[in-house]
């Protein structure tokens, strides 16, 4: 097998185990170990032999082997590991920049919010996580990397590192709130998480009640990887629903919901209104132009309007990006090498990475954020109470059949030629992704934003309106430009609009 199949672009994906499915396991001994050993080879390369590397994963059933084996694997090229078990993929960034002896590589064991059957790794420098470009070095290395003559030495440390993850955060919101009482800023609040029995659990205990928070409510923390209550996943419906119905039984000031490794992460206020997509990042918005007043804020693709307003009331720029969380916050970075302020880049997917905090994405930074709103006696509500949020809002996805490129890219040409014919329609400016189209009042009063898909054979369509039953009047006038595109299956626009 071709290790270039488990890319998933600046990650290892795969089938870590039999299932229902019928899926094929890819994600085998061999591969593992040979993917881990060459991420000690160009470690080495880049660092000099004298290296050591960090490994975490999270609750999932396949993850103890996994890291077994990727040990292994490292070992056999002379690196020497020091297992962490349980982590964050967040926390396993942190253990190359946070300790006194920082590690000079670390390696986290996840596949996010996927099945249960499916597992994967995550690679991490002090420079951050390993891109596109450095995963198909890897997997080149692996093809042949057992040719080589192992070392076979033997090192497999234990550290408890989450635990000092979690002082650091409880550090930061110390100084954040800076309360009277300096160990205890949240004494007197009522905080809950949903983990989804994924690794996040640890924020509930080693961060919440440490700082005198009551948890009375908290569910779902002990780590599971057969995920018996939900997908842990802040934008899975059941998911959301789960942290929501807590919240309000429990009368919580707050609720807090992870993915399974918790470097995404959605909060419900106390009325049961969600923080997630465009009102997660309008709250970390408000906060940081608070903070960095006019900075600029990096954001996906198909983030809303009513956000881009939010951004600029709030004297803020915003720049709408390509869909992708290492896409938005490698493009922050770049705006601050130009000299730019950016101080935060954020996907709807509740990928959010601030400037302060290494642009790293991590869903228990951002709640550390708006705990110290809390914890100062802001009222997040109100914090957000401007943002106009669409009135209705739209996802469908088109199969692509046979030259997927070559069909995407008919598609944008038959839209791209179709607009000027289209009553009330405009192209949008500064788009940086597919085409997006603005619909004036009299005709859908939203936009649309066609897209092609960043890894599969699909084109993801996105449709936001201000009016009741606007995105019907714009995906009328779209299906008739794409409706003749051959290969481009669009039967789902045609039951939406029916």
């Amino acid at each position: 097998m071709k290790y270039s199949k488990l890319q998933n672009g600046s990650d290892i994906r795969g089938v870590a185990m039999e299932n229902s499915a019928g899926e094929a396991v890819n994600l085998t001994e061999d591969a593992v170990k040979s993917i881990a050993r060459a991420f000690a080879v160009w470690l080495k390369e880049s660092k000099g032999n004298d290296v050591r590397i960090a490994i975490g994963r999270d609750s999932r059933l396949t993850g103890p082997q996994i890291v077994e084996w990727a040990v292994e694997g490292m070992n056999m090229e002379g690196v020497p590991c020091t297992n962490f078990d349980m982590a964050s993929t967040p926390a396993m960034f942190m253990s190359t920049v946070l300790t006194d002896k920082p590690f000079d590589g670390a390696v986290m064991i996840t596949a996010s919010h996927l099945p249960q059957q499916r597992n994967g790794m995550k690679f991490f420098t002090r420079d951050g996580g390993l891109e596109k470009t450095d995963i198909a070095k890897l997997v080149e290395i692996a093809e042949t990397v057992m040719e080589r003559p192992a070392l076979q030495i033997k090192s497999n440390d234990k550290e408890d590192f989450i635990s000092l993850y979690a002082d650091h955060l409880c550090d930061v919101i110390k100084k954040g709130v800076n309360a009277e009482d300096y160990e205890h800023p949240l004494k007197g609040f009522h905080i809950i998480v949903d983990a989804g029995n994924g690794a996040g659990g640890f924020f509930e205990s080693k961060v919440l009640k440490k700082l005198g928070a009551d948890t009375t409510g908290s569910q779902f923390l002990e780590p599971d990887g057969s995920f018996p209550n939900h997908i842990p996943n802040p934008e899975n419906a059941e998911a959301a629903k789960a942290i929501v119905d807590a919240t309000l039984s429990n009368k919580a000031d707050l609720g807090i919901i992870f993915d399974t490794d918790v470097d995404r992460a959605g909060a419900v206020l106390s009325d049961g209104t969600e923080l997630t997509r465009n009102a997660l990042i309008a709250m970390m918005s408000a906060i940081l132009l608070k903070e960095h007043p006019g900075c600029e804020v990096v954001t996906d693709s198909i983030t809303s309007t009513g956000l881009a307003d939010f951004i600029a009331d709030h004297k803020g720029i915003h720049k709408r990006f390509k869909r992708g969380y290492k896409n938005v916050i490698n493009e922050a970075i770049k705006l601050n090498k130009e000299g730019i302020d950016c101080e935060l880049a954020m996907e709807t997917s509740g990928h959010g990475a601030l400037k302060e905090n290494y642009f790293l994405d991590d869903g228990a930074y951002l709640m550390v954020k708006l705990l110290i709103e809390i914890g100062k006696g802001e009222d997040l509500k109100k914090m957000i109470a401007d943002l106009k949020e669409p009135e209705e809002a739209v996802e469908i996805r088109f199969a692509v059949e046979g030259d997927v490129p070559a069909v995407q890219d008919k598609a944008l040409k038959a839209l791209d030629e179709g607009i000027s014919g289209i009553e009330g329609w405009t192209v949008a400016k500064d788009n940086f992704e597919g085409i997006r189209v603005n619909a004036d009042k009299e005709h859908g009063n939203g936009w649309l934003l066609l897209r092609k898909s960043l890894h599969d054979p699909i084109m993801p369509l996105n449709i936001e309106s201000d009016s009741e039953g606007g995105c019907k009047v714009i995906a009328k006038d779209l299906y008739g430009l794409l409706k003749d595109v051959e290969g481009l299956k669009t039967e789902p626009l045609a039951d939406f609009i029916r």
